[in-house]
């Protein structure tokens, strides 16, 4: 049977939705996170890179987000959740499978070790360390964020999905994106195209079940 290995409060909660939506049958093998945050030891041995989310299926060991959604999209989906080949919606669905961890999550990354680093720093550096991490924050960081989040905007004021007007894998894997970009960066505020994005996924029946096998899941602010 395929299985997820799935690390509390990370991106293999989307993994867990894709195969609700598409009513696969899988098992957990559950990990959590250390003190520090990081993903335990013990996922090292299922891929060397100790990350989550990772699946194993058919003697295949598949990591990386966009990976597994197109694995699983190709080799249990039967059609659904995939705009049809050649067609325009096909290349947005395509390229916001790439785009949502690509562009997408590096400058939110940046938000969180920036904003974590002041109080993690020693108190002798602290001053200095804050000082530098907010001029990073408001002449890099920011910016770059209100223009992903503009992009987001003005793509769902187009089409209600991202790939079009149907809902597909593609939605799945941004709704990491729109959901820590709503606890970190101010997403609620000008948005309301993606604010309303977040309320449709969040009701959507297989998003409730996939919670209620991966467990309580939020994103840090």
């Amino acid at each position: 049977m395929l299985t997820v290995h799935h690390l509390n409060n990370s991106r293999s909660q989307r993994v867990l939705w894709l195969l609700e939506e598409l009513g696969v049958p899988y098992e957990i093998v559950r990990y959590q996170r250390q003190a520090n945050l990081l993903a335990p030891p013990e996922l090292k041995r299922i891929h060397p890179l100790g990350k989550s989310p990772v699946i194993t299926d058919r003697g295949h060991t598949i990591a990386e987000s966009g990976a597994i959604l197109t694995y699983l999209v190709e080799t249990c989906g039967e059609g659904r959740l995939i705009p049809a080949a050649g067609s325009p919606d096909r290349l947005r669905y395509t390229y916001f499978l790439h785009y949502a961890e690509g562009s997408a999550m590096f400058p939110l990354l940046q938000k969180l070790i920036f904003s974590l680093l002041p109080k993690r720093a020693p108190l002798v550096t602290r001053p200095v360390v804050t000082m530098i991490s907010r001029q990073v924050l408001r002449t890099m960081i920011t910016p770059q964020l209100k223009q992903h989040m503009a992009f987001w905007e003005g793509e769902l004021s187009r089409s209600q999905w991202f790939a079009g007007d149907e809902f597909t894998a593609a939605d799945i894997q941004m709704s990491f994106p729109l959901e820590a970009a709503e606890a970190r960066a101010g997403l609620a505020e000008g948005h309301p195209h993606c604010m309303d994005f977040l309320k449709r996924i969040h009701a959507r029946p297989a998003y409730q079940r996939a919670l209620e096998r991966g467990g309580p899941y939020t994103i840090g602010r």
